[in-house]
């Protein structure tokens, strides 16, 4: 999962895609680049490991000039670490330098890359958007747009992407619209960001959801529609971005995040009650959810838990005494809160149920009475193919045990779940999503997966 963002025709790109990231760091922590184009069209580049704040000072930013950029904040979830595997990749192209950066994760990359590597192409990355640059950069069709659109029409799988060719920019989503991708307008220029949290800091205005299979092309400041992407039965944006991933200010496919997650929480109160003294969630992604479970049920919301923002994931190790350091880390219970009460913690999703069972022994050892678990989306069952970081099948707490089981595990009093068709129902009116990490249904085909290029991997690039 990763956050991209573009600025076309707007004096100081560079600052605006750096602000644009900024915005946009809770998608990726790992790394960040930024690309420009200058009125030669010459490209100009900057990576960095690390936060955006940390690779890109003032100094930086001054050289990168342009009114043109793109942006990526990485989490890497497969190809490797390193800067190489950092986008935007930056390319020297027969139409003028190429740039591309991409949020998603190709369930064919694979197998186009063993075609291509057969057909003589040498890739200098290990993530599947490199493989995009090459069939561009193959496309025998007559014009940069024609070259560009053949390329992604080879896709499957989930891909937002901004491409800049020359001083043209590309800005396109997959035929299922899996990634979300959002334009404004500030002045005379365009801006292009994975959410709208992004326009809102850079002061962009006039919020457009770009739709699944739609390609825009910018050029001379002029906007125009090109041919659309074919493939998809039906739209399924990823339902997992509203659970979870994006930031709950942000507005995506024209919903309110905050208001989706009050939602679940209000479904979830209707389906799983429970007698309590008070509600608190797992800050912060599932405050929203928490909010929306006091609201129906009428129990006082709490602040039960305390999360330190300072904590990067350097500080959480894979071993179970580290998991159990890097709980009491991130969070602290409020004991005052706690001592003696019957609690109903909220969480957004539980996926191996390590964390959790930390957090459960906090609340314990701050003297809750009882503990009603509550989880605002279904037991993730699947792992994602198309671009969220989720753990291979045989890690996943709800692909191998019960609800019961899982209730026995964490230790609690109760545990309840929303139900599959109940997170539908909260958000029926912008459906339909994809929901394969709960149901296992994938909307779109698993080549790699067929051919072997994704089995026994429990990541996805980019």
């Amino acid at each position: 999962m990763c956050g991209i963002v573009a600025i076309s025709g707007i004096d100081r790109a560079a600052e605006h895609a750096y602000l644009g990231l900024y915005a946009l760091q809770h998608r990726g922590q790992e790394a960040a680049g930024i690309s420009t184009v200058a009125a030669d069209g010459q490209a100009h580049l900057h990576k960095a490991h690390g936060l955006v704040v940390e690779g890109f000072r003032d100094e930086t930013l001054r050289q990168l000039p342009g009114d043109l950029a793109l942006g990526h904040s990485r989490y890497s979830t497969a190809g490797g670490a390193g800067l190489v595997n950092t986008q935007p990749i930056v390319v020297r192209y027969h139409a003028g330098d190429l740039a591309l950066v991409h949020n998603g994760n190709l369930t064919n990359a694979g197998t186009l890359r063993d075609e291509l590597v057969r057909a003589g192409a040498l890739f200098q990355t290990t993530v599947d958007t490199e493989v995009i640059v090459h069939l561009i950069a193959r496309s025998r069709a007559g014009s940069a747009d024609e070259q560009v659109l053949e390329a992604l029409g080879q896709l499957t799988g989930a891909f937002s992407v901004l491409i800049t060719v020359g001083r043209t920019l590309y800005a396109a989503r997959d035929p299922w619209g899996f990634r979300p991708l959002i334009m404004g307008r500030k002045k005379n220029g365009y801006v292009f960001a994975s959410e709208s949290c992004a326009l809102d800091l850079i002061g962009a205005h006039g919020r457009y959801s770009i739709a699944p299979g739609e390609v825009l092309k910018i050029e001379d400041g002029r906007l125009e529609r090109l041919p659309a992407l074919r493939g998809a039965e039906h739209a399924a944006p990823c339902i997992f971005e509203l659970v979870y991933f994006a930031r709950p200010d942000s507005r995506l496919w024209d919903v309110a995040v905050d208001r989706a997650r009050r939602a679940f929480g209000r479904q979830l109160a209707r389906e799983h009650p429970a007698p309590a003294d008070c509600v608190f969630s797992v800050p912060d992604s599932s405050n929203s959810a928490a909010l929306g479970y006091s609201e129906e049920s009428g129990i006082p919301l709490e602040l039960g838990l305390i999360r330190n923002h300072y904590v990067g994931r350097t500080f959480i190790h894979p071993t179970q005494h580290g998991r159990d350091l890097g709980v009491r880390i991130k969070y602290n219970a409020v004991r005052e809160v706690i001592q003696g009460q019957s609690v109903i913690v909220t969480d957004d999703s539980l996926a191996r149920g390590t964390t959790s069972a930390g957090l459960i022994s906090l609340i314990r050892e701050a003297g809750a009475r009882e503990i009603h678990f509550r989880v605002a989306s279904p037991p993730v069952t699947h792992p994602c193919y198309y671009g969220i970081d989720m753990p291979t099948k045989e890690e996943l707490i709800g692909a191998r045990l019960s609800v019961e089981q899982i209730r026995r595990h964490l230790k609690v009093d109760t545990l309840g779940y929303l139900s599959l068709a109940g997170m539908h129902a909260a958000v029926a009116e912008h459906g339909p999503f994809c929901d394969a990490c709960f149901s296992g249904h994938y909307p779109s085909p698993l080549v790699d997966l067929k051919y072997g290029h994704l089995a026994g991997r429990d990541r996805a690039d980019s």
